[in-house]
């Protein structure tokens, strides 16, 4: 069990030190206990790379398996406890954005509701939200559903990002025609919605990107190591791009289509202060941008 825990939370992060952090455990630890779980199922759970960890399909088997199992576990150790009015609040969001966005601010909402405590979770599966594993999802994708509430925070902007040596050659628009581009299976038209944002009147005849990855971290893993030139929210490359590992060099476009805040109809009071809180900080965003 403790086995299968550790993977849980590294699986979840695609990260050994970020679940070490989350478990408060040494980094080791964490990389003995997969080891140990890999040896007992006889096969390898994750892939390692330059850039940190993958799952393999066995290990993205087991984690469709642990989610469930590890909600349905902690609900009900809460419910006998009598913890079910809970003030923690769980906010999903992919881990960029967290990073970018939620992260920096979070110290002037808890100095606002110090009885309320908030955990962060990278996640951009609305069914997390739906089975109560996160209170509040932000993602640019399109939900609709009466059980779950949708309030736009801020526009999405997106554009190509790559290595700072494939941005020498991209002057126009135009010029990534000519080039590999990369996409995630999530937004299968990213590359046409720029394009018709550029007023590029190639837009409809786009040949398909050379490479396409399940998770946004993986595309820019590839866009970062010169694979092609990946198509990404503004939001969520920031600190590649401050940090030297991307550039933009055609900026980014409004697509039309926004961040969304998504809770279930019958989130409790303590959620419902985090979403207005979200809710003017996206504002006052948005005004420092106007």
């Amino acid at each position: 069990m403790n086995s299968l825990r550790v993977f849980d939370s590294a699986a979840r992060h695609l990260n050994l030190s970020l679940a070490a952090e989350e478990l408060r455990v040494s980094h080791s630890a964490v990389s003995q206990q997969i080891r140990q779980l890999e040896t007992w199922l006889g096969g390898k759970l994750f892939e390692r790379h330059s850039g940190g960890v993958r799952l393999t399909a066995a290990g993205h088997d087991l984690l469709r398996a642990c989610q469930p199992a590890f909600d349905m576990l902690e609900q009900r150790c809460a419910a006998l406890r009598g913890r079910t009015a809970s003030a923690d609040v769980v906010i999903g969001a992919p881990a960029s954005l967290l990073s970018n966005w939620i992260i920096p601010r979070l110290e002037h909402f808890e100095r606002g509701h110090p009885d309320i405590q908030v955990r962060l979770q990278t996640a951009t599966d609305i069914a997390l939200l739906e089975r109560g594993v996160v209170d509040v999802l932000i993602v640019a994708e399109d939900h609709q559903s009466a059980a779950i509430g949708a309030t736009p925070l801020f526009p999405e902007a997106i554009g190509p990002v790559c290595t700072r040596e494939l941005a020498q050659r991209l002057a126009t628009p135009a010029d990534i025609l000519a080039l590999p581009r990369l996409q995630t299976s999530s937004r299968p038209r990213a590359w046409e919605q720029w394009a018709a944002a550029c007023g590029l009147a190639e837009a409809p005849a786009l040949a398909p990107p050379k490479h396409q990855f399940d998770q946004l971290g993986h595309m820019l893993d590839a866009a970062a190591v010169g694979l092609g030139i990946g198509i990404a929210p503004e939001m969520l490359v920031q600190a590649d791009i401050l940090a030297g590992k991307l550039a933009a060099p055609l900026g980014f476009k409004q697509t039309g289509g926004w961040f969304s805040l998504y809770v279930r109809a019958d989130a409790r009071a303590a959620v419902e202060d985090l979403k207005r809180w979200l809710k003017t900080e996206a504002a006052a965003k948005a005004d420092c941008s106007a």
